[in-house]
């Protein structure tokens, strides 16, 4: 999924989403003062069964005690395999942490793993990508980049019969036939989506001014933008001012001059923000303090997107940055190689999908990363060890 350097976050699959609203009847949100982010001032919902939907969703999506739905049964671990993780890059915090994932699971499932890093660049990673199929391993990890964009490689790994893995290498989650992957591993982005809207419905008491920022150079990002404008708009007192387009390779020198715009042009109507990745908020904070906003006030801002440090340490810090849906980065490594001990057994992929969280200041913890609780004495089990 990650293109090279900034734009590495995100990736691939168009969707054109038609936007569509509709009003409901029922309910309250606690998750705000009545008047909270209003742009009309009316403390009462303009959506009232879609907000006590949106409230019951985020509730179970900010639990931090939620029990294992991940796999608890599976092969026993194959005896010493020899793993690659061909990395988009390492310095992209999404990559790196998975990469971290898996090499904690390879050491307790007793495997050896390799890390090659692609650097971020097409021609860098279509190398690293030969280097780790001449070395002949069991599996391959595409980690963080579209496999179309090294059709050869991916061609050469399949004749070998060496199983692919994919984390955000493809737009949904489970096998993949073109490319050909035994799975890929992501957080489906319906449910990022749905529940980052979610989120500024719930906290805001049906009442928001909302600008999203997006990259529709990227068709992954924008379906994603696209699900999150068509969530919102199932509220009839959400209304989404700006739907703002800025190419994440460029976020660190447009982001900081849309937000001097959007402010004069919206002003205090301009209540919450949802981007597509978290990196926009980094971006924007510099002209969110110009303007003397507060970093724990309005525009509150979610990130639908991979949840890094960074991102944690704004939540943390109250500065500019409200929420993030994170993906469950090491947890997410160890799954990986949990589907590969599936493949080399002979059997189908998990078909596990980790469910969304919301982390915020209150349900943080202080921590700069989220996975679930228990997957790892989980899959100890499984694998015996």
């Amino acid at each position: 999924m990650q293109p090279a350097g900034r734009a590495a976050l995100k990736s691939a699959a168009l969707l054109v989403v038609a936007i569509t609203a509709v009003a409901g009847c029922e309910g309250s949100a606690t998750t705000a003062s009545p008047t909270t982010g209003s742009p009309t001032g009316s403390s009462e919902p303009g959506c009232p069964a879609v907000l006590a939907t949106a409230k019951q969703a985020v509730e179970k999506a900010e639990d931090v005690n939620a029990r294992w739905t991940g796999p608890t049964t599976g092969p026993q671990a194959a005896p010493r395999k020899s793993i690659v993780y061909v990395a988009q890059t390492m310095t992209n915090p999404g990559v790196a942490g998975v990469a971290k994932g898996v090499q904690e699971a390879a050491k307790v499932i007793g495997w050896d793993l390799r890390t090659i890093d692609g650097r971020g660049t097409p021609g860098g990673i279509r190398a690293a990508f030969s280097q780790a199929i001449a070395l002949k391993p069991a599996g391959i990890v595409i980690g963080g980049f579209d496999p179309t964009s090294a059709p050869q490689q991916v061609q050469r790994a399949n004749a070998a019969g060496i199983p692919l893995i994919g984390w955000h290498a493809v737009a949904t989650p489970g096998p993949s036939k073109d490319p050909k992957l035994f799975s890929n591993i992501t957080t489906r982005v319906e449910d990022v989506a749905k529940i980052s809207a979610d989120w500024i419905i719930a906290r805001s008491n049906g009442h928001a001014g909302v600008v999203l920022f997006t990259d529709a150079s990227i068709p992954f990002a924008k379906k994603k933008s696209d699900l999150i404008r068509r969530e919102l708009a199932t509220c009839s007192d959400v209304k989404v001012l700006n739907y703002e387009s800025i190419p994440i390779a460029e976020s660190n020198t447009r982001t900081i001059t849309s937000v001097s715009s959007l402010l004069t042009r919206f002003g205090d109507r301009w209540t919450y923000s949802a981007a597509i990745n978290d990196l926009y908020f980094d971006d924007a904070a510099p002209a969110l303090r110009a303007a003397r906003k507060r970093g724990d006030g309005a525009p509150f801002n979610i990130g639908a997107g991979d949840g890094d440090p960074s991102a944690f340490q704004r939540i943390n810090g109250r500065q500019f940055q409200a929420a993030t849906v994170p993906e469950p980065l090491s947890e997410q490594g160890w799954q990986i190689i949990d589907e590969f001990n599936r493949a080399f057994a002979g059997k189908r992929a998990s078909g596990y999908v980790a469910p969304v969280h919301v982390t915020t200041a209150a349900n943080s913890g202080g921590a700069l990363s989220w996975d679930t609780e228990g997957y790892r004495t989980a899959y100890r089990k499984i694998w015996n060890k």
